[in-house]
């Protein structure tokens, strides 16, 4: 414990630093902004804002992208609770209590509620994230090739819970991003694949434009087809002391926030999980445990703290698989994983001790983004309502502008302008087909650590696939990743027997 204290403080130092205060509160403030802004969320706000980060320090620019997203997680909730339209999927729940608490002239205890359940639950999840990522990463330091490959197939896994509502859409959006992943120079030969002679695809398809393309400018397509009404905003009284809840609030919230905190940041760590599941259970088992269940969907104010606390819980639980062990669990995830790997830093065990300035300062970020979101929501929520009112045609065009302007200078090439907006094409027509994007994103990003794990380890076997079975830690992770796999077919298979034998 007094070690992880001591690289905590380290970690301050580096956080604390006048450049990295300011791109903390940068990314807070625009996280917020995007969050609040319907249809884009966390990451599309990661993906549209990710060129930003080109040519500063890579401790800057990941603290930046981090804030983006905690920062756009509670401000799902403003558009939530005043105009009942939620920012992104995560917020869905606040809308239930929120909007009612707008309808009998509440908003300003349900927008104070949403932002300090969302300060609890953040900061209470870096706690314990502070203690248990070193845990992990030391446990983890013994992975070689047949590890990371087993490992990259079980975060494979992760994409059931991302598929909606049907998988086999869900899953061919993953083998199409498996494909784009094999695209460029092949690792051992060195030779071509599905270049079609263009020099500019030798080096692969980056992420970042894929990204940008799915879930900014196919976003921005599809919410501007959309028409809000948003005279409730115009009318909101949102002065400083109505932010505040009253007593009785707080003694019907206290023990949902502390279950949705715990609740949420476990399930964030679990790959394909995320917050948006975090806050649909933790609004369950709010209603569940509630005193006065008939009130939720009707203005109750732990309606709004229960979803809040749970999925910036979640958001930070992330964390843990992506930095020890190298697994995105969600597209937000994928994004900053690929983030990393543009920072020429490898998410996994080695990270903790190859970039110690780095991990740290990531961590003490997160503790001082979290007083800059309760700060920045207490003083400025008027003038992020405001914000909104801006008409949506000028706000949709800059956004726009800001994306092809970040792809123009990834490589200083027209080319990666043309493949964003090919891939915003692509995305708005597997949105309006119900192709999910996310899948697409992550298997694009784990593609090729697994192809890059899966060859060395067949280099070291001299060939042989039972390389990844011959060592314990493979072998438990590709077990689990098989269960993960098979297991639902085999429930479906045995619930379908027992309902043809119960029928006969």
């Amino acid at each position: 414990m007094f070690e992880t204290l001591s690289n905590l403080l380290y970690g301050f130092t580096v956080a604390i630093t006048p450049m990295n205060l300011l791109y903390c509160l940068i990314g807070v403030v625009s996280g917020t902004v995007i969050g609040a802004l319907p249809g884009l969320g966390p990451s599309a706000g990661l993906a549209v804002l990710l060129p930003i980060t080109f040519g500063i320090e890579p401790v800057s620019g990941i603290i930046m992208l981090a804030g983006i997203y905690y920062g756009a997680m509670y401000g799902g909730s403003i558009t939530s609770i005043l105009i009942n339209t939620p920012g992104d999927s995560a917020a869905v729940m606040t809308s239930l209590d929120g909007y009612p608490l707008t309808q009998k002239g509440r908003a300003g205890a349900a927008m104070g509620m949403a932002a300090f359940s969302s300060f609890i639950g953040g900061t209470v999840a870096v706690v314990a994230f502070t203690f248990l990522a070193p845990v992990l990463a030391s446990a983890a330091l013994s992975f070689g090739p047949p590890e990371y490959f087993a490992l990259m197939v079980l975060g494979l896994t992760t994409l059931a819970g991302m598929t909606g509502d049907n998988p086999t859409k869900g899953f061919i959006s993953a083998i199409v991003g498996l494909f784009l992943a094999i695209i460029g120079l092949d690792l051992v030969t060195g030779l071509p694949r599905f270049s079609f002679g263009m020099m500019e695809l030798y080096s692969g398809i980056d992420f970042i434009p894929v990204a940008m393309g799915v879930f900014g400018i196919a976003e921005i397509i599809l919410a501007s087809e959309e028409k809000i009404n948003m005279e409730g905003l115009r009318n909101t009284d949102l002065r400083w002391k109505k932010l505040f809840p009253t007593a009785t609030d707080w003694a019907r919230s206290k023990w949902v926030i502390a279950r949705g905190t715990a609740l949420g940041f476990f399930i964030g760590m679990l790959p394909g999980a995320g917050a948006t599941i975090a806050s649909f259970i933790s609004y369950g088992m709010a209603k569940k445990a509630s005193k006065y269940p008939e009130e939720f969907g009707q203005g109750a104010i732990e309606g709004v703290a229960a979803p809040e606390c749970a999925n910036n819980a979640a958001s930070v639980g992330a964390f843990v698989p992506l930095l020890t062990l190298g697994v995105p669990g969600s597209a937000s995830t994928a994004i900053l994983m690929g983030a990393l790997m543009m920072f020429g830093l490898r998410p996994g065990p080695m990270l903790f001790d190859k970039s110690p300035e780095f991990v740290w300062g990531l961590i003490a970020s997160m503790y001082v983004g979290n007083v800059m979101l309760i700060l920045m929501v207490l003083l400025f929520v008027p003038l992020f309502v405001r914000a909104l009112l801006v008409p949506k045609a000028s706000l949709n065009a800059i956004v726009i502008a800001f994306i092809l302007v970040g792809a123009y200078s990834l490589n200083n090439s027209m080319f990666d302008v043309y493949l964003t907006i090919g891939f915003g094409f692509i995305g708005y027509f597997m949105k309006k087909l119900k192709y999910p994007g996310a899948p697409l994103v992550l298997a694009l990003v784990l593609g090729q650590l697994l192809e890059t794990s899966m060859r060395q380890s067949l280099i070291l076997s001299g060939g042989s696939f039972g390389i990844f079975f011959a060592r314990p830690i493979s072998t438990v992770l590709m077990v689990i990743a098989f269960g993960a796999i098979f297991l639902p077919a085999i429930k479906n298979m045995i619930s379908k027997l027992r309902t043809k034998n119960a029928s006969a």
